[in-house]
């Protein structure tokens, strides 16, 4: 992590963020099962592993894959976009880029305004250079621009299969708080299911 540099992303990233692998390897999926008045997640093996690469149109499931080098997470379907967030909050995006000037990873957030909730709308850190810290600073570096802008909680959705971007969001204090049954339904994730994490942030 020492040799890379983190900035606020330009217009000039964009094909360069457009090219990151966000794809990930997992032995084991969350299953959801939905009861008349609750659900329950049990953890399940996969054999062989799931390999779970992401279309290029954006159809994704969940947009965040890379999470502490475990992929990638974010909204369903969500491109990566530098326009406005929900409500018509700015969006930031920060990139980790290398000696060389090449994109590692990045992290793309909006602040909720009517109820001051950062939420972390992308995070991929490219396969090739995870473990090695980079999606845990990129968060770190998120949530410190949540708290500056006066975000109190910082909110995420991750698709039920990522297992291992799920337990990097708990290595970094974010807890399930909610889950999407339908949020995939008609795409390329169908049969997935959307869980929501949050965290506080004061």
């Amino acid at each position: 992590m020492s040799d890379l540099a983190y900035r606020v992303a330009g217009p000039s990233d964009q094909s360069a963020l457009a090219g990151l692998d966000d794809s990930f390897t997992t032995d084991y999926v969350y299953e959801v099962a939905a009861g008349d008045i609750g659900f329950g997640l049990r953890l399940v093996p996969v054999d062989p592993p799931l390999v779970k690469v992401y279309p290029d149109d954006g159809d994704a499931g969940d947009a965040a894959t890379g999470a502490d080098d475990a992929g990638s997470v974010g909204n369903a379907g969500a491109a990566y976009d530098t326009g406005t967030g929900p409500d018509g909050a700015g969006a930031h995006e920060i990139v980790a880029v290398d000696s060389d000037g090449a994109l590692r990873g990045f992290v793309a957030v909006a602040h909720e305004r009517w109820n001051r909730r950062l939420v972390i709308r992308r995070i991929t850190v490219d396969s090739a250079h995870r473990g090695r810290g980079i999606g845990g600073e990129l968060m770190r570096r998120a949530l410190a621009h949540g708290r500056a802008v006066g975000a109190r909680t910082a909110w995420l959705e991750v698709t039920s299969v990522n297992v291992p971007a799920v337990r990097a969001y708990r290595r970094m204090g974010f807890r399930l708080c909610g889950l999407d049954t339908t949020l995939y339904t008609g795409t390329a994730s169908e049969g997935e299911t959307a869980l929501f994490m949050a965290r506080p942030l004061t």
